[in-house]
């Protein structure tokens, strides 16, 4: 009996280079979709980066809230359809990627609606209680820093997890919930280094602001997400059995 849940996963796949070799491979043959999703996924969380900065702007929680809220309903689609392309990319998916981005987010815009109104809500608070610390008169202490540090990063391991699950099977949101704790248990220092790669990536664009802005037309979220999408790929094919399932759907469409 497996111990993660999963259920269908077409594609095909072959051979393929390994480490870094593959990572520049990747990125030297898809760089330019990535660029152009990224542009669509900003897109996506525009409603969600302007309702927080108003919320900031005029230090207001009732603001924040809605905006989360509202601001999700885009943000959870394009964040879902971005990692489709993404492990699309990883596992050379055949196909035509404008294709490909149309056909999953006509299957996975209902069900990354709601977890993308919980992950902005918890994204929208954690940058509200950042900006409150240099509202302070003085630094958080150490203990206060650490007890968001740590909540930052055990919220970007569970949705490291989660995205990834939504473009790539057809589950109920127990077993999704249910696979990110099992794998979080059995591959806790890859996740928890992937994540704190994003707080970190996170936290450079933020002490860079204004002018990180101008990366994120090029870097902006597809960089990192790939970057620790490439890392876990290996123990997400060997939790979810992503490789064996190709293979499966493989042997059938041509039988």
């Amino acid at each position: 009996m497996a111990l993660f849940f999963h259920n269908n996963l077409p594609e095909g796949t072959e051979q393929r280079m390994t480490g870094f070799r593959r990572f520049q491979e990747l990125l030297s043959r898809d760089y330019k979709r990535f660029l152009l999703v990224n542009f669509l996924t900003l897109l996506g969380f525009l409603p969600f980066i302007l309702g927080v900065l108003l919320s900031v702007l005029s230090s207001s929680i009732l603001v924040l809230i809605p905006a989360c809220i509202i601001g999700g309903i885009p943000a959870g689609p394009a964040l879902s359809c971005m990692h489709d392309v993404l492990l699309r990319s990883l596992r050379d998916a055949p196909g035509n990627w404008r294709e490909n981005y149309r056909r999953a987010l006509k299957q996975n815009w209902r069900q990354s609606i709601f977890p993308g109104v919980l992950f902005c809500l918890l994204l929208g608070f954690y940058t509200f209680m950042l900006a409150t610390f240099f509202w302070a008169s003085r630094f958080p202490e150490s203990g206060t820093l650490a007890v968001y540090v740590t909540g930052l990063t055990l919220v970007t391991m569970f949705f490291s997890l989660y995205w990834p699950q939504i473009a790539l099977f057809e589950q109920s949101k127990k077993q999704r919930f249910q696979n990110c704790l099992l794998f979080m248990i059995r591959f806790f220092w890859k996740t928890l280094g992937c994540a704190l790669l994003q707080v970190l990536y996170c936290a450079v664009i933020g002490l860079l602001l204004p002018w990180s802005i101008l990366l994120f037309p090029f870097l902006g979220m597809w960089f990192i997400l790939f970057t620790t999408d490439f890392l876990l790929y290996p123990a997400m094919d060997e939790a979810f059995h992503i490789e064996e399932l190709i293979a499966q759907e493989l042997r059938l469409s041509e039988s």
